[in-house]
């Protein structure tokens, strides 16, 4: 799988981890270079719009994604 589109932009990585580089590089290397379709911010960003996105969002927190998704409908 080729590296998310979003990672030099994604604003979790500019603003929340900004401060944590190992930590940081670990959800990265998830995330962002070897499946993106697992990260619950791609998840939201492609189903609902950057909008929607809660700024604190864990690429981990897929429970909320999936919430968020499903209030849609």
């Amino acid at each position: 799988m080729n590296e998310c589109e979003f990672i030099e932009k994604c604003p979790f990585f500019q603003g929340k981890l900004a401060e944590k580089p190992v930590e940081t590089e670990e959800l990265k290397e998830k995330y962002c270079k070897n499946n993106n379709l697992n990260c619950a911010r791609y998840m939201i960003v492609q189903a609902a719009g950057p909008e929607k996105m809660p700024e604190d969002l864990y690429p981990d927190e897929k429970i909320i994604a999936y919430q968020i998704i499903a209030e849609l409908n």
